[in-house]
């Protein structure tokens, strides 16, 4: 019975394997996984640039860009546009964070050949007419002036500017009231001749289009663009003011919080370390410290976390909260308490196995939809692996020691100091400074 199949162990399933390396006749490539199980198919891809890219004194242009590619290309206009995509049911859009800019396209593989003509008319030939340019750049402002009365946003902002002084980071991603407003169409188009080259291009491909098929396509979509990306240089910078609290008077029953200092880059060798500590300390939901002795044991807040945030030229190491204006000093205290108490004395041997097992079982939540897929791939590109570490980054889930746990804890939070920002009216912190 020992060596019967019912008892043989399961065998394990490499999900590296299943990734091809394709490279079209131009020399675009791509990763590509062939899923058969659904008629769909998923391509995401990235260009180094975004927001960060945006013209002095005009943020948002980036994101105005990202609105507009699907508002008409080539022959054909915003709603002529937005018809052929809704006749072929094809999701198309784009987006741009800090330091990317992203393309996302999901179509049944029988209209395949029409969502990639689309795309390759989005990406080569924008319009970027008139109207559609003041349409959406009046739903941005909206979404600018919706952020601009909402406290945590508030916060938010107010922690980027004291973070970052002068750098492209201390702007919202999505723009600036006013700013915004200034974005002419010849800025849109130096924005996308600037950052849309091959040298910095990442695709994935995920679902039912086979690596021929894929290779004959990818050089309508790309080929056509520059060799080379002509971006402004961002430089890389620390959190600033640490120690420092910034309150924003704002009559609001909550103080909203946001606390942070620098982090660790996406390849720092303990990077995996670090993601196992914040799972223990505000990562991890109901479990974490910050859940359990700020929400549960005090009532302070309904909702508390930390998190690593990857940005290309200045990681972090951040977190949030929300609390009644009377009891805003007490949980900073709190919190204040537990980073001290992991960083002097690290996790306990419990705790530490139970995030790993978290973080190891859950990394399969990845990969449930072709979608999904897709966008693990290309983070993986953006952030300079090969397909392999998709075996590998369980393996260094599971062999992050106690001792590693203790000694990454004392780095990620350090002395402790954080820029911290409040928005309300909170009791026993400094005076508010003027909103």
């Amino acid at each position: 019975m020992e060596n019967s199949p019912m008892n043989a162990p399961a065998p394990v399933v490499s999900r590296a394997e299943r990734v091809q390396y394709v490279v079209s006749p131009g020399g675009v490539a791509v990763w590509l996984v062939e899923d058969y199980a659904v008629p769909l198919v998923a391509l995401e891809f990235s260009f180094t640039g975004g927001a960060a890219q945006d013209p002095a004194g005009k943020a948002g242009a980036t994101s105005l860009l990202a609105g507009l590619l699907d508002e008409g290309a080539g022959d054909l206009t915003a709603e002529a546009f937005h018809r052929a995509l809704d006749d072929h049911a094809i999701r198309l859009s784009f987006s741009a964070e800090r330091d990317e800019f992203f393309g996302h396209l999901q179509t049944l593989s029988r209209h395949s050949a029409k969502a990639f003509e689309l795309l390759a008319l989005a990406l080569n030939a924008p319009r970027f007419d008139a109207e559609p340019i003041e349409r959406v750049r009046a739903q941005l402002n909206a979404v600018l002036r919706r952020e601009s009365a909402d406290p945590d946003s508030m916060a938010a902002q107010a922690w980027r500017r004291a973070a970052w002084p002068g750098h492209a980071y201390a702007k919202s991603p999505r723009g600036e009231l006013g700013e915004i407003d200034a974005v002419t169409r010849d800025d849109l188009v130096g924005l996308h001749a600037k950052m849309f080259a091959r040298d910095s291009l990442k695709v994935a491909v995920v679902g039912a289009i086979d690596a021929a098929t894929l290779a004959a396509r990818l050089d309508d979509l790309f080929a056509g663009l520059p060799a080379q990306a002509r971006l402004t240089p961002v430089p890389d910078a620390t959190v600033q003011s640490l120690g420092e609290r910034i309150v924003v008077d704002y009559d609001v029953p909550q103080a909203n919080i946001r606390f942070g200092r620098s982090g660790l880059a996406r390849r720092d060798p303990d990077y995996i370390a670090a993601m196992v500590v914040n799972h223990i300390l505000g990562g991890g939901a109901f479990t974490s410290r910050l859940w359990q002795e700020v929400r549960e044991k005090r009532g302070l807040t309904y909702s508390v976390y930390s998190a690593l945030t990857t940005a290309a030229h200045s990681p972090c190491f951040v977190g949030a909260t929300s609390t009644k204006n009377e009891r805003a000093a007490e949980s900073l205290n709190v919190i204040a308490t537990e980073c001290a108490r992991l960083a002097a004395d690290g996790p306990t041997a419990d705790e530490l196995e139970k995030a790993k097992k978290y973080l190891v079982g859950s990394y399969a939540l990845r990969f449930d939809t072709s979608t999904k897929i897709a966008g693990h791939l290309l983070q993986l590109q953006r952030d300079g692996f090969e397909a392999s570490y998709l075996d590998r980054r369980n393996a260094e889930v599971e062999a992050v020691t106690l001792d590693d746990a203790r000694r990454v804890a004392k780095r990620l939070i350090g002395d402790g100091k954080m820029l911290i920002a409040v928005v309300g009216r909170p009791e026993g912190l400094e005076a508010p400074a003027a909103a």
